[in-house]
């Protein structure tokens, strides 16, 4: 490998540097139509013509799908959620759509690397998870910028300067959302009323913010009424937080920062890859601005309920409380919800992974008055419908799909038929003493995604400390002896050099972090959701030693 210049950072240090510094009973009829826009894992060591790329014939005889542009050739990429990342002048609690986000896709382009993915980035709800959004189209009113909204006039200068007493991190550097909010929130109303007044007044943004609420009223106008109803029951409510008005700006303001993101990011060669978990909260607008679209009963009470049945692990199974889909109410009106949702979801980001994907072809039904999962049944669903819709919509649909955990031949063929990438997890690759995992790289087809781990495994560095003597014997033996001093760096190095075209790697993976800088701990009710990036565990030459490592393992492509 040719020697480098070495790379100065772009994650300064001192706050002078920049932005990183300082189906049972009729449910009540819904108001409106969302109109909708125009818009099993194989043996080892034997691909698929779909997973080799070749566009021959699927087994029907049918010709297959071509793959996505965007999955078809070696790409490498960071999972790192927004509120991760530093906050401007390191004071802010979480990261947001600024200059902070900015300032990464250049350092990413500096590191070579082409795929930023996201978690959902809709409203969180219960334990501030972004996985148990309050909506499907909104997006999260914590991750607007205070500092583009002082660029735009909408907020004086002084609103960069946090109070001496404010704190929206804890000792270890995590996120407060809860303090963060009271921060926050008192700054956003102040800009809705600055805006209120110039746009009274014939400002530059009316004709803007005209155009966002006519284009996104079927579910703007749902989440407003949704919010203001939340915010009713929420104690010191004040009158800004009951007017609709202040939402819709909310998410007006939110539309054009993610636009501006998404600009900057393809300037700089970098794709966003977001997240859609498939089913919805019972405590969402989605649920309750279309309540016939959702199995409830006369009272809006779901009578059927996701989760996973018992197994070895579980002996009540998973109880998620998700309602389940009115299917046949959806093919009713040819899936526009969830076409309208997808097309939301495609303004935001360049391609998609449907969390859960097993759940477009059978989902666990679990009775609405359960207290666990051990009583309920699988039932069909219409996915193949569904994405055959989609298909029309978007030609080939650009989806990964996580297909991970009790997956059946029928998902496969289902994810097969759509020329959808499934995912390889690498920490999962070492327990088979035989050495037959699917997730081991030289088992990896092209067509798929691989990960050292995801935001619900423990980082590598933690991983590798908890893991039995032998199975860290088998990963020496596939990485290499020297993989026990660094095995964050083996790993990555293992993603890298994976037949896999797509490679995409934690934040923390690349910095090589502990335990404690684990993103979600599964089962776990407090304390996730909150870590964040700091200036510190970013040495200089980061970018450089990852921009060696992506031209090495050919993956330079865009």
């Amino acid at each position: 490998m040719r020697a480098r210049t070495p790379h100065r950072s772009r994650f300064p240090s001192r706050p002078t540097d920049g932005p990183w510094s300082s189906e049972a009973s009729e449910p009540p009829a819904s108001r409106e139509s969302i109109p909708w826009r125009t818009i099993r894992r194989r043996s080892p060591c034997r691909e698929s013509p779909l997973a080799s790329g070749s566009g021959r014939s699927d087994r029907g005889g049918r010709p297959a799908m071509k793959i996505h542009p965007l999955l078809s050739e070696r790409t490498a990429g960071v999972l790192l959620h927004p509120t991760s990342l530093p906050s401007v002048h390191g004071a802010f609690g979480i990261g947001d759509l600024g200059p902070t986000a900015r300032s990464f896709i250049e350092w990413m382009r500096e590191a070579g690397l082409t795929r930023w993915q996201m978690l959902p980035v809709g409203p969180v709800g219960a334990g501030d998870s972004p996985y148990s959004a309050l909506s499907s189209f909104a997006i999260e009113p914590m991750l607007a910028s205070v500092a583009d909204l002082v660029e735009d006039g909408l907020l004086p200068r002084s609103a960069m300067r946090m109070p001496a007493d404010a704190r929206t991190t804890d000792d270890r550097g995590r996120a407060s959302w809860r303090n963060v909010r009271a921060w926050k929130i008192p700054l956003l109303e102040r800009a809705f009323e600055t805006f209120s007044r110039t746009r009274g007044a014939g400002g530059p943004n009316g004709g803007r913010h005209t155009g966002f609420r006519e284009r996104s009223a079927p579910w703007l106008d749902h989440w407003c009424d949704f919010a203001v109803a939340r915010a009713r029951r929420r104690r010191g409510a004040n009158a800004i937080q009951l007017a609709p008005g202040y939402h819709a700006f909310l998410q007006f303001i939110l539309d054009r920062q993610w636009s501006a993101l998404r600009r900057h990011a393809l300037a700089n060669g970098v794709r966003l890859i977001g997240d859609l978990p498939i089913f919805c909260g019972a405590d969402s607008a989605d649920v309750t601005g279309r309540p016939d679209l959702f199995r409830l009963d006369r009272d809006g009470r779901p009578t059927v309920l996701t989760g996973c049945p018992p197994d070895a692990f579980t002996r009540d199974g998973q109880l998620w409380g998700h309602p389940h889909y009115r299917w046949s109410a959806h093919r009713r009106e040819r899936f526009a919800w969830w076409r309208s949702r997808v097309a939301t979801t495609l303004d935001r980001f360049d391609l998609v992974r449907i969390d859960h994907f097993i759940g477009f072809a059978r989902a666990y039904e679990i009775p609405g008055d359960a207290r666990n999962a051990r009583k309920g049944r699988w039932g069909r669903t219409p996915g193949r419908e569904l994405l055959s819709h989609l298909q029309e919509d978007l030609g080939t649909p650009p989806f990964i799909a996580e297909d991970l955990g009790d997956v059946t031949s029928a998902v496969h063929r289902l994810r097969d038929d759509f020329a959808l990438p499934g995912m390889r997890i690498l920490q999962w690759a070492f327990f088979d003493p035989k050495g037959r995992s699917n997730d081991l790289p030289h088992n990896h087809p092209r067509h798929s995604v691989v990960y050292p781990g995801t935001h619900d495994n423990d980082t590598v560095a933690g991983w590798f400390r908890s893991l039995p003597g032998d199975v860290r014997r088998r990963f020496r033996a596939y990485s290499g002896a020297e993989s026990a001093a660094n095995p964050s760096d083996a790993m990555v190095r293992l993603a890298f050099t994976s037949p896999a075209n797509t490679a995409v790697v934690q934040m923390q993976d690349i910095l090589g972090l502990g335990r404690s800088s684990r993103m979600n701990v599964p089962g776990k009710p407090r304390g996730n959701w909150t870590w964040r990036l700091r200036r510190s565990e970013l040495p200089a030459g980061t970018a450089g030693r990852m921009s060696d490592l992506v031209l090495a393992s050919g993956r330079s492509s865009g």
